[in-house]
């Protein structure tokens, strides 16, 4: 428990929690600590989940198919982010995305019935976690909002320009680099990959963008 004690006061779960109480307050909660490699299925669409995720260390995508196997990514998570909170804390039971490794990851996995119940120490920093989870679906369904208004432009190109200010606004410079490849960048804008590479050629002979990879550089702003 000391690795995850360290590892996981930098998470916003435990914001205003004292790191002297972290292995106390894990061991309270039952958590239990879980390594995968790059390429397996934390869990599937469908599968029964009763815990929430803490990614300690890696890189997670969230992923719903549809019934014609078109896939879509939801999110893309890192070290220090919580995931499955949001249907976990709805009582929905089965998982509606699937949780994909995309880079070696030690995740936390907590009962969600042992965060919402308060322990019989009526610990402090038992309600402070439960205030810390409420802060972080309010700001998940703050981005979620986000990517609505990027699907909901009526073009590719309008897509792609309102998922790059996107970026700026939160990297804070002209010049900023995607957690995409092209292939990821089209299945998170729910667009064919071979349209958006052709539309990204033509912002880039208009001049309106420069970019090699994942790197990009708006350059009429």
């Amino acid at each position: 428990m000391e690795k995850n004690t360290e590892i996981s006061v930098k998470s916003m779960l435990f914001d205003r929690i004292d790191s002297m109480d972290m292995k106390s307050l894990l061991a309270c909660l039952g958590a239990k600590r879980v390594k995968k490699t790059t390429g397996d299925i934390l869990w599937d669409a469908g599968d029964k989940v009763t815990a929430i995720g803490l990614i300690l260390s890696g890189r997670l995508q969230i992923i719903r198919e549809d019934a014609a196997g078109n896939r879509a990514i939801i999110a893309e998570l890192n070290s220090g982010e919580l995931f499955g909170e949001s249907f976990v804390c709805a009582g929905e039971g089965e998982s509606p995305v699937t949780v994909e490794v995309v880079t070696d990851c030690e995740v936390l996995f907590i009962p969600l019935q042992r965060i919402l119940t308060p322990c019989t120490a009526a610990c402090d920093f038992h309600n402070r976690l439960i205030a810390n989870l409420l802060k972080i679906i309010s700001k998940k369904n703050m981005v979620l909002n986000q990517k609505i208004d990027i699907l909901s432009r009526r073009n590719m190109r309008d897509k792609l320009m309102a998922y790059f200010l996107l970026q700026i606004e939160g990297q804070k410079k002209n010049q900023f680099e995607i957690p995409f490849s092209r292939n990821e960048l089209a299945d998170y804008l729910c667009v064919d990959r071979s349209a958006m590479s052709r539309e990204l050629g033509k912002m880039r002979d208009e001049g309106i963008l420069e970019f090699n990879r994942n790197q990009f550089r708006i350059m009429t702003l």
